[in-house]
């Protein structure tokens, strides 16, 4: 052979390590394997927290009548109300917060959360999806997106709401619409409380409903033959989650208050805050990944007093109890609880003896799923104005949520017009907010 012959183009040597007689030269394989590997730093991983009950106090409840008053403040900013000590060393909350007061211990409260928005639309797309509203995009809540990653388990929808549709923001997003959370419909607080679509029609035998469920897959393949769209897909999704959901005996006690004990019960309180609570917890032991409920109406512009003592108590007794049910049964460590409102309230009381809109600093409350027990994350000044230590932005606490539940919030999402979306953009685990 001449030395030309001996000669490997620097082409030809890429091509020397063909791989498997695939035909790839080396620069693709070395490629592909950075891509694997970048996709494994993405995959899931198993979390702390293995569900969420994400509790939401609709229209912004105040920080300083809750969990960040200022009994040192003048009057006109630390309003009407006193406070009391809790289980935490050195830490008050409002005196209408006695029972969650003693659990203090398993709770992080958070003092320094902040934002930019100060109407309740835009503010609450904040706190359920991670992202600041944009008129582009509508973004997936984190609910949608634990669904998408996770789906279902023990045949429960793995996304629940409750009692209904909270607001816009809560759904699917870009994500196809089979990853919107599953409404019971009605409010496990009334007497007719009854979850939709659960139940056969008394005309409806077992055997008969067997035999629609056949004929539904046979006229889904029919129309998937001809047509690739979220809505059939969604569709065929959301009626195979009703089929497991009316045919499982199990997933369809899961919804039904009425197994617990009535001792249980009152312990929670027999009202919209006990009942929805009680539900969640028994969701979360069932399977189901994340529930979503809603309790009271926080936006107190005026007589702030009144509404307070109307409210509190109730989630007080609540939100307590459900902290230590959870505790008492082993699911805390694995049940992520999250307590949060669209933002906080004005410094200063008005004129109408309330509070105004404030998003620069509020509070709220992490528990259990591998967040710190009795600790308190940041500060607000001595009027709550501000953070003034440790302030925490949406995108840092909504990827916290995902890390404890073990999805990477870089992870990209493909919206509908094959863009890849970060599941939340700029966000930090903050690790001293966890165990």
């Amino acid at each position: 052979m001449s030395s030309h012959d001996h000669f490997l183009s620097r082409r030809n040597v890429l091509t020397v390590g063909a791989v498997g007689g695939l035909g790839l030269s080396l620069t693709d394989f070395l490629r592909m394997q950075a891509v694997q590997a970048d996709q494994k730093r993405f995959e899931n991983v198993e979390g702390t927290a293995k569900s969420v009950i994400f509790i939401f106090l609709p229209g912004g409840i105040a920080q300083q009548e809750s969990f960040d008053p200022k009994p040192h403040a003048p009057i006109e900013y630390r309003g009407p109300l006193s406070s009391i000590a809790t289980k935490q060393t050195g830490v008050r909350f409002s005196s209408l917060l006695g029972k969650t007061a003693r659990v203090a211990d398993k709770l992080t409260v958070i003092r320094s959360m902040s934002h930019g928005e100060a109407a309740h639309e835009r503010g609450v797309h904040n706190m359920f999806t991670g992202y600041r509203p944009s008129p582009a995009i509508r973004y997936p809540s984190i609910g949608s997106v634990v669904s998408q990653q996770f789906g279902s388990r023990n045949h429960l929808p793995p996304y629940v709401l409750i009692p209904k549709v909270p607001n816009e923001h809560s759904g699917a997003g870009y994500l196809s619409s089979a990853h919107a959370g599953f409404s019971l419909g009605s409010d496990p607080a009334k007497g007719d409380y009854r979850v939709r679509d659960l139940s056969l029609p008394q005309n409806v035998s077992i055997e008969r409903f067997e035999k629609r469920r056949k004929l539904l897959d046979i006229v889904n393949d029919h129309f998937r033959q001809r047509e690739q769209s979220d809505s059939i897909d969604a569709m065929d999704s959301f009626y195979q989650k009703a089929y497991s959901l009316v045919s499982s005996k199990e997933a369809r006690e899961a919804f039904d208050i009425t197994k617990e004990h009535n001792k249980l019960r009152t312990r929670y309180g027999k009202n919209e805050f006990g009942a929805r609570m009680l539900v969640a917890r028994r969701l979360v032991e069932s399977g189901v990944r994340f529930v979503s409920l809603t309790c009271g109406g926080w936006d107190h512009h005026e007589k702030i007093e009144q509404a307070m003592n109307k409210n509190a108590p109730r989630f007080d007794r609540a939100f307590s109890t459900l902290i230590e049910d959870l505790s008492e049964r082993g699911m805390l460590d694995s049940t992520l609880v999250c307590v949060t409102s669209e933002f906080g309230r004005s410094p200063k009381v008005n004129a109408q003896a309330g509070r105004d809109h404030w998003p620069k600093v509020f509070s709220n409350v992490l528990a259990g799923g591998g967040i710190r027990e009795g600790h308190v994350f940041g500060s607000s000044n001595a009027i709550a104005s501000e953070p003034v230590d440790s302030p925490l932005s949406v995108e840092d606490w909504a990827t916290t949520i995902y890390h404890c539940l073990g999805i990477n919030a870089q992870k990209e999402l493909m919206s509908p017009g094959g863009r890849p979306i970060e599941i939340v953009k700029g966000g930090k685990i903050r690790s001293d907010l966890l165990a």
